[in-house]
């Protein structure tokens, strides 16, 4: 059974066993949402995500349309995803560029990722970075743009 908080807006999406979604955490219909997930309060989760099993969303991320969360992932708190390469006032793309993020890797505080981006497995993101290109299996990225500064074992 899942956890789903009298506070929380969730439509009718798919929620795995397991998952706990806090107060003011807005999911919207036809986001599909793994196991023992734990989505921290004031999250929001469009229509159009994936998100595995076991994965941790810290309080103030949005996942926006064509985001895909691998298994065992962590985000953490505001970390900001972005899904329009050239975003304008009431002006919206044919399709909205999704960010893929793979199994086990770890976002840290206020990152951001740019559209279209791959973060590889078990890859780290350091609090602050701004990824603007894809990250490689196990590379630690830190800065502005982020850079590797090394890979783990």
């Amino acid at each position: 059974m899942s956890f789903v908080h009298k506070f929380a807006d969730v439509a009718n999406c798919e929620i795995g066993f397991g998952t706990k979604v806090w107060q003011f955490v807005v999911i919207l219909a036809g986001a599909s949402i793994g196991k023992n997930c734990n989505i921290c309060a004031h999250s929001l989760i469009e229509g159009d995500v994936i998100l595995g099993d076991n994965v941790t969303v810290k309080s103030g991320v949005q996942l926006w349309d064509g985001t895909r969360i691998g298994n065992n992932v962590f985000i953490g708190p505001n970390a900001t995803f972005t899904n329009d390469g050239f975003p304008r006032s009431k002006q919206y793309p044919e399709k909205f560029t999704g960010i893929t993020v793979n199994e086990s890797a770890s976002i840290g505080a206020n990152a951001t990722i740019l559209p279209g981006v791959t973060i590889g497995e078990s890859a780290m993101i350091g609090a602050g970075s701004v990824v603007t290109k894809d990250v490689p299996a196990k590379a630690v990225v830190v800065g502005n743009p982020a850079k590797i500064i090394r890979f783990l074992e």
